[in-house]
């Protein structure tokens, strides 16, 4: 089981990181950046973000330091999520729904953390 949240919460940073914002499939990540740092900086800013998340995925299957992983994670998910419903929130497909999605996965998140570091000599 931890094996699955691990593959699957890795693969939610990678989806978002890579997919999404390094290879522009979903334009929209951009616009939302755009609306919270501006028009001119969107771009590049996007794939900065994408290449940190990416960094995230990698960081959780390395499974080192997995409570600072999560806290990261934690802080990233927050921080993330006041900019975009402060600045961004009329191009959110559904500001409720990714607040509770986040809340779901950093509670998966924080599992991990817990019960990997239990297990690690």
């Amino acid at each position: 089981m931890l094996l699955a949240i691990r593959i699957g919460t890795a693969s939610v940073w990678l989806l978002f990181g890579l997919v999404f914002k390094v290879l522009h499939l979903l334009p929209r990540h951009e616009t939302i950046v755009a609306a919270v740092i501006g028009p001119g900086w969107a771009g590049p800013a996007t794939v900065l973000i994408g290449v940190a998340e990416v960094g995230m995925a990698l960081w959780i299957l390395s499974r080192r330091w997995p409570v600072a992983c999560a806290m990261a994670q934690t802080m990233v998910i927050v921080a993330m999520n006041a900019l975009e419903i402060t600045l961004a929130k009329e191009h959110l497909l559904s500001p409720v729904g990714m607040v509770c999605a986040n809340a779901v996965f950093l509670a998966l998140g924080w599992y991990l953390a817990v019960q990997t570091r239990r297990r690690q000599p």
